[in-house]
């Protein structure tokens, strides 16, 4: 079966994508890769994107996976986007969710902005399950499931404070934008309609740099479709796999 790596987003570690593997189960070999200090693993100095592609691209090696085809999911798509600019022969497809090729502004005052925004309430002495439970109305949209919020709140708060910080202190320094057009792998692109941190203009630019790229839209979502909508994007990535050249499903 088609190897098939999940790479989570900031807020929760890879079993955010517990009910997508549910439904994709039969569909791929799917692997759910952890960011350093997520799912148990240790948080060993600040995080990287180099780093972080080269140690996903070791942990491959060390499963016996030549290549797979990678979904990254926000700063998990911008990890996949790492990984192909800088270890391309691993990759056999993307599926890039809710995600940028850049972040930030060229000055700079964006960045200091978000850092200010996401840790500013933790220097306050917020906890992680206090930021979810404010945090989860922005993130999620008006046609997620029932139970989304809940799920993220208690995702987010079993995500160290420590971690949360390095992911976002990692998160701002990401720029593959001049690298997009040379993706020559097929890639699917999976934006939610009314998700603000990655808005589906700066989505459909993506699609329309990537040579070959399909974007699919999911209408009342916002950033956490996996969580939000999980039936409708399990089909959109089991359609996608079905798709793909017989030689990149061998």
């Amino acid at each position: 079966m088609t190897p098939l790596v999940l790479i989570h987003g900031i807020g929760a570690d890879g079993r955010m994508f517990e009910p997508v593997v549910e439904r994709l189960a039969d569909a791929a070999h799917i692997v759910v890769w952890n960011l350093p200090g997520y799912g148990g693993k240790p948080l060993v100095g600040p995080l990287t994107f180099p780093g972080l592609a080269a140690a996903l691209a070791a942990d491959l090696e060390a499963l016996g996976i030549d290549r797979a085809v990678l979904l990254g999911h926000s700063i998990g798509g911008m990890v996949v986007q790492e990984l192909a600019a800088t270890f391309p022969q691993r990759v056999r497809a993307l599926i890039l969710s809710a995600t940028t090729a850049v972040f930030g502004s060229r000055d700079g005052s964006f960045q200091r902005e978000f850092l200010q925004a996401r840790l500013g309430p933790l220097d306050a002495g917020q906890t992680m399950a206090q930021m979810g439970a404010e945090v989860s109305p922005r993130l999620l949209g008006s046609a997620a499931a029932p139970d989304a919020a809940a799920a993220l709140v208690k995702l987010m708060s079993e995500v160290p404070e420590a971690t949360f910080r390095a992911a976002v202190q990692c998160l701002v320094t990401f720029n593959r934008r001049t690298e997009l057009e040379r993706i020559a792998a097929p890639t699917l692109l999976i934006a939610g309609e009314e998700d603000t941190n990655a808005p589906l203009k700066a989505m459909t630019r993506m699609a329309e740099v990537v040579r070959g790229a399909r974007l699919e839209v999911l209408g009342g979502i916002g950033h956490l479709a996996p969580l939000e909508c999980p039936d409708r994007y399990a089909d959109i990535v089991r359609r996608f796999l079905a798709e793909l050249p017989q030689e990149d499903r061998a």
